[in-house]
């Protein structure tokens, strides 16, 4: 039996450190550079929708679902980066195979090599894409809805900085201006990743002393809430000096050469690891902001609305930081 090609991927020329779309034994230029992922993810998804349109199946190929899913759902959602991300993941070890080769064991197969986050993550898409295929009268539905495997949630993470350890990971950022104010905005705000890269001048009040974390007329995302925060005078001192340096043409606030910085992993990378700092991640940032408010005295309630968080997660994954937590059970 012949072997079935792989779908079209992308592909990290070397030379030319750009990204390529790889379809069998062609190679299409996408003109992005390595930084321009988001863009590059986007010009396969293009290149996919132009030339595949997928026929009705009861047992289809999981390439054609995932192509399905980016092509149909990921432009609709707010997310749809990281979820395109996900199925770039997916697509090398499952393109081949079809909806009846997922069960528990082929998807343990699949996380053998991952972590148990990253993983789950990207089954949850995978699932989500069959569900899709399954409901839509164009694809489905399917002859039997496949049972999936996911991994045992891991408990929340506790790793947050210190103020020594964030003093280093500042230093060894002082080259990349760019990340050294995402790293700085994060400490001193506690958002997401996300929401700082994507932050611009016109967010920031720095009279009245508050960023809204999102632009104006945008809908908030219903699970991960972004209310506006208060800034306090540290962050306040570091933000009208950077608009000084910036002018008043500047858009974004964490920007390279006047561009919107999407992904900064590799210079992240570098400053994490000349800090010395081990088991850091962007999002570390944001468990270091909730535990120093919790350490600092800052009531639950506060904490919550500064960090968009709900009472319930500050009280169970940061509470025990609270100088007073179980201090009236303890002294009974």
């Amino acid at each position: 039996m012949p072997r079935r090609r792989s779908p079209p991927r992308l592909y990290l020329d070397p030379k030319r450190e750009q990204w390529a779309i790889r379809d069998g034994s062609r190679f299409i230029r996408t003109g992005c550079s390595e930084r321009d992922r988001a863009k590059a993810e986007k010009a396969l998804a293009d290149y996919i929708g132009d030339k595949h349109k997928p026929a009705p199946s009861d047992q289809p190929l999981i390439v054609d679902v995932l192509n399905a899913y980016l092509t149909e759902v990921v432009p609709t959602k707010k997310t749809g980066r990281n979820l395109a991300y996900r199925i770039s993941y997916l697509l090398p070890w499952w393109g081949e195979k079809t909806t009846a080769d997922i069960s528990t064991k082929s998807c343990q197969a699949y996380a053998a090599n991952k972590t148990d986050a990253s993983a789950g993550a990207d089954l949850k898409v995978l699932k989500s894409a069959v569900i899709h295929w399954h409901k839509e009268p164009d694809h489905g539905p399917l002859a039997t809805m496949p049972i999936f495997w996911l991994p045992t949630a891991g408990a929340p993470k506790d790793r947050w900085l210190t103020r020594s350890e964030a003093a280093k990971l500042l230093w060894a950022a002082r080259r990349h201006q760019h990340l050294r104010r995402a790293i700085l905005l994060q400490l001193y705000t506690g958002s997401r990743p996300g929401v700082i890269l994507a932050m611009q001048w016109s967010q920031i009040d720095i009279r009245g002393k508050t960023m809204r974390r999102i632009p104006a007329g945008e809908v908030q995302d219903k699970k991960k809430r972004a209310p506006p925060v208060r800034l306090g005078r540290r962050i306040l001192t570091h933000l009208r000096r950077w608009k000084r340096l910036d002018g008043a043409r500047a858009q974004y606030v964490c920007h390279y050469d006047g561009q919107r910085v999407r992904d900064p992993h590799k210079t992240w990378n570098r400053a994490v690891k000349e800090a010395g700092l081990k088991g850091v991640t962007r999002h570390t940032l944001r468990h270091t902001r909730a535990t120093w408010l919790l350490q600092a005295g800052v009531p639950i309630w506060e904490a919550a609305g500064h960090l968009g968080m709900s009472t319930a997660t500050i009280e169970r994954v940061y509470g025990h930081h609270s100088p007073d937590h179980q201090d009236r059970a303890a002294s009974v």
